[in-house]
């Protein structure tokens, strides 16, 4: 599907993958709506855009704040992609030395990224479902899993969880939207090199991207940006969940 002279939305959009993402979407024609938590970030990583960007700061749990995102998104034109990359994954036992996992803490995991990401799918199936098809589609919606939904490492439990639950969802929603012409992916990336482990130290990063089988690194955001784009490219891929990860399976530590 070509995405040249319409508006897409990105959650996440801030940093890593999200805003890999905004990149390449907007070197592809489109208008990007950011969609972020408030900050210089958000408002740097649309500026970086010109005029092919937009920040809108929303929390992707809140209806009304995401509901407002996609309205600024269609001043724009149709909309015909949405990408679903925000994300937390703050790490905690079940139970252990520090005693029980806090419950609240498991069911932020969860709103931010399952709940979240299904508030961004409903609202853009909305906002495409009056779509004119171009190439059979209306629209195309993109959701981010993780490897950790398949195998999930000590202290994953919430994690794994949520994004466990985006891969499962994904064909559900396909199957929901395909009367619509709306088609539903998912990726699942492997050990990315983004915000997230830009606080480790080299040695450790150089670490992690030795357990990648082939190639031994780390992901890079553009990589992720590259397969959105395919995804939104190719009208065969709908109800699947891809893996991103050089053929890594997580070891449980």
């Amino acid at each position: 599907m070509k995405i040249d002279d319409s508006a897409v939305l990105v959650t996440g959009a801030a940093s890593g993958l999200g805003l890999a993402t905004a990149r390449r979407l907007a070197a592809d024609g489109a208008r990007v709506v950011l969609v972020d938590l408030p900050g210089e970030r958000l408002d740097a990583a649309a500026a970086e855009l010109g005029e092919a960007g937009t920040a809108v700061a929303a929390d992707v749990t809140d209806p009304d704040q995401l509901a407002a995102a996609m309205a600024a998104a269609v001043e724009h034109g149709p909309l015909r992609v949405a990408v679903a990359c925000a994300g937390i994954a703050p790490p905690t036992k079940t139970f252990g030395k520090r005693g029980v996992a806090p419950l609240e803490g498991f069911t932020q995991v969860v709103m931010v990224n399952l709940v979240g990401t299904f508030n961004l799918f409903r609202l853009a199936a909305q906002a495409m479902a009056g779509n004119e098809p171009v190439d059979g589609d209306r629209g195309v919606l993109i959701g981010t899993a993780s490897v950790a939904a398949f195998d999930g490492q000590v202290g994953q439990a919430a994690y794994s969880a949520s994004k466990g639950g985006v891969a499962a969802m994904t064909l559900p929603v396909a199957r929901d939207l395909a009367e619509h012409a709306i088609r539903v992916m998912t990726i699942a990336p492997g050990i990315m090199d983004t915000p997230m482990l830009a606080g480790l130290p080299e040695a450790a990063r150089e670490s992690l991207g030795h357990q990648v089988p082939h190639p031994a690194r780390l992901g890079r955001p553009e990589e992720y940006a590259d397969l959105v784009a395919h995804v939104v490219a190719n009208g065969l891929l709908n109800g699947e969940t891809i893996r991103l990860d050089g053929a890594i399976r997580m070891a449980p530590r």
